[in-house]
């Protein structure tokens, strides 16, 4: 069926070990665009952007020299090219991560791009290791990689149409490394309360300053923290009757652990019209936030052609 293709299925217990090796193999990747890019708003400069094979840095500067960082899921390759025709690649294939971390600096070495980043794992519950010592996530399945890929292919798709029914500030649909999600964030363009953090192995600052002003914020989680795929809404600063706010698809819940809605990927794939329920569940959580924060919902949605 067309759209078992479109959305395959994909357990996390299916695929545990190559998820946590491939979540660490993206943290390095990211860090290395982290330490590199100048800082925009929100961290906008750190997440990673899906291209037509998998995932990549985009372009970014070491000195005066730009290079970008593709992990390509169609061929199973790591590429880095240079704006000066340099490449280095090697595969995508089960390894430590202790051995991705050396491929990667050694590439960037031989490149004249040399780069020193953090290596300690963000967002993750203790304990964690450091990249260059892990040589316990080392696993790798090309079959699970190509279904993940294709679910966040087919929910990029998605989210850039809700994304452009907002006129306001609105992020790019990008990729955090740190809780491995697909995101994409409204502002209601007024300031918030300051962020009390908290987060896993990241600093308070960085939390603060990601939520300086009022969000409604969705994306689309493989499996982080909740045991399977599913979709999440939130909103901070969080309003009174948030959490019982009742227009939303039957299908979705509130989970109270984490504090946002959560619409199972599941329930998605068993879904007539897919598309239909993610636009649904992603409009109805963030009319809960805009109508009970009171956002100024006429100057900031757009509104959609008739006909």
């Amino acid at each position: 069926m067309q759209q078992d293709k479109l959305w395959p299925e994909l357990p996390l217990d299916s695929w545990q070990d190559t998820y946590e090796t491939l979540h660490l193999w993206t943290q390095i990747i990211g860090k290395i665009r982290l330490t590199l890019s100048p800082w925009v708003n929100h961290s906008w400069h750190v997440p990673l952007y899906i291209t037509a094979s998998g995932l990549t840095t985009s372009l970014i500067f070491s000195g005066t020299k730009g290079f970008q960082i593709d992990l390509n899921f169609i061929e199973h390759k790591l590429f880095i090219s240079t704006t000066d025709g340099a490449t280095q690649s090697f595969r995508l294939e089960p390894m430590s991560v202790a051995t991705f971390y050396g491929r990667v600096m050694n590439a960037l070495e031989q490149l004249g791009l040399p780069v020193s980043i953090w290596k300690n794992p963000v967002e993750l519950p203790d304990p964690v290791i450091l990249f260059d010592e892990d040589e316990q996530h080392a696993s790798y399945d090309r079959d699970s990689v190509e279904k993940c890929w294709q679910i966040i292919l087919q929910c990029h798709r998605v989210f850039s149409v809700f994304r452009s029914r907002f006129i306001g500030k609105v992020s790019p649909v990008h990729f955090f490394w740190g809780a491995f999600d697909l995101a994409v964030t409204r502002f209601s363009g007024r300031t918030a309360p300051k962020h009390p953090g908290g987060v896993p192995h990241c600093a308070d600052w960085v939390m603060e300053e990601a939520y300086s002003h009022e969000v409604s914020s969705s994306g689309f989680w493989p499996g982080m923290g909740l045991g399977e795929p599913a979709f999440y809404s939130y909103t901070y600063p969080e309003p009174e009757g948030f959490r019982t706010w009742q227009s939303i698809p039957s299908q979705a819940y509130f989970l109270e652990a984490i504090g946002e809605f959560v619409l199972p990927y599941s329930e998605v794939r068993k879904a007539d019209d897919p598309d239909q329920l993610i636009l649904d569940f992603l409009q109805s959580t963030y009319e809960a936030a805009a109508e009970l924060s009171k956002w100024d919902r006429k100057s900031l949605e757009k509104e959609l052609p008739k006909g």
